[in-house]
């Protein structure tokens, strides 16, 4: 199982929108990379909800209940044959405790290497096992 990081600007798509809706397909994600990190998610994965915006924090934690599939808005393939536009489902999970703030990503020195700090407009991405456990520890996840 892997933990990805999904980002939304709250005015667009919030926390509490998750958790009214119970599930939603992830979509609008145009950037090539972010769309590579698409395909690569599995049902039964994780992905910590981050607030990009005024917000900048991971509010919440989903679980990817499909393996990624093609848009039907934008079907077909990208030059290596691949879907071109990946969409997968997530289900509401667990709020944080405590939200984690970008500041305070960048402010720990463990944190230097995650795209979330090297690649800040990437809107999915993988989250390391190490990173993944002091997320969990800080946001109470």
């Amino acid at each position: 199982m892997a933990t990805w990081l999904i980002k939304t600007e709250p005015g667009d798509y919030s926390w509490d929108d998750m958790t009214t809706d119970k599930r939603t397909e992830w979509t609008g994600v145009a950037n090539n990379a972010a769309r590579m990190h698409m395909r690569a998610v599995r049902k039964g994965d994780e992905a910590f909800f981050y607030h990009t915006g005024d917000d900048k924090a991971i509010v919440g934690l989903v679980k990817v209940i499909t393996d990624p599939y093609e848009d039907p808005d934008d079907p077909g393939l990208n030059g290596k044959g691949e879907m071109k536009a990946p969409l997968f489902d997530v289900r509401v999970g667990k709020k944080a405790a405590e939200p984690l703030t970008l500041k305070d990503i960048k402010a720990d020195g463990r944190f230097k290497d995650f795209d979330l700090v090297r690649q800040s407009r990437l809107s999915v991405m993988p989250v390391p096992a190490k990173l993944d456990t002091i997320i969990r520890q800080k946001t109470g996840l």
